[in-house]
């Protein structure tokens, strides 16, 4: 199987995590950011992941991806619970986590915004959604200061620094955990200590590096 991705994409995490859970293998192709030809011939739309099967078939949507290849693993079944809590924080963190992540990733070396017009692309239309990234780095302080105090709540909701839930493989890692690793590239991040060694794990047992060497 193909798994076509863009290293920062926090949806692609999702589907590199569960090849990474289960033990199965996937040729991993990154796309440059400003290819629309190719997964637009793939799927029908500029989007990624996108999973080439074995009978050569795509799919894409990272969750319907995840359920796909756990189904293949044979090995039981992720737990579809979120607790309303998780959710909660995930709901809340998503309005700004964005504006600290994205101006970031272009800066680090990341194989899709190896040409310049990939970083001009994704630089216009992300803009277009979270404002300035010149001005969004400018409030690296008062954003991490929100973020910090979010992250304690999350801790609290750590079960287990294996599995967040503390039973088992769930959704909740495979909402939560992409939205940790891509938040390791923000230097000044502390992660409170049980989110550092569930993050720590999770990246080990899912093949999926941190960001914490290239913190900008």
């Amino acid at each position: 199987m193909k798994l076509y991705i863009y290293d920062h994409c926090p949806f692609c995490v999702r589907a590199r995590m569960i090849f990474g859970l289960r033990g199965l293998a996937a040729e991993e192709i990154v796309l440059a950011n400003d290819d629309e030809a190719t997964p637009v011939g793939m799927i029908g739309a500029k989007q990624v992941p996108i999973l080439q099967k074995p009978d050569g078939s795509y799919m894409g949507e990272s969750l319907d991806i995840v359920r796909y290849v756990d189904g293949l693993a044979g090995k039981g079944r992720l737990k579809e619970e979120i607790r309303p809590q998780v959710q909660a924080w995930l709901d809340k963190t998503g309005s700004y986590i964005n504006k600290l992540v994205q101006p970031r990733m272009v800066q680090i070396g990341l194989p899709e915004f190896a040409a310049q017009s990939a970083v001009d692309y994704f630089v216009h239309k992300k803009e277009a959604d979270i404002g300035s990234f010149t001005g969004n780095l400018a409030k690296t302080g008062e954003y991490l200061h929100t973020l910090h105090t979010d992250l304690a709540g999350l801790e609290r909701q750590v079960a287990g620094r294996h599995h967040l839930n503390g039973a088992g493989l769930g959704m909740e890692d495979i909402h939560v955990f992409p939205l940790l690793r891509n938040l390791t590239v923000v230097r000044g991040l502390v992660l409170p200590p049980e989110l550092r060694a569930y993050a720590d794990n999770m990246a080990a047992a899912a093949g999926v590096p941190l960001y914490t060497d290239r913190a900008v």
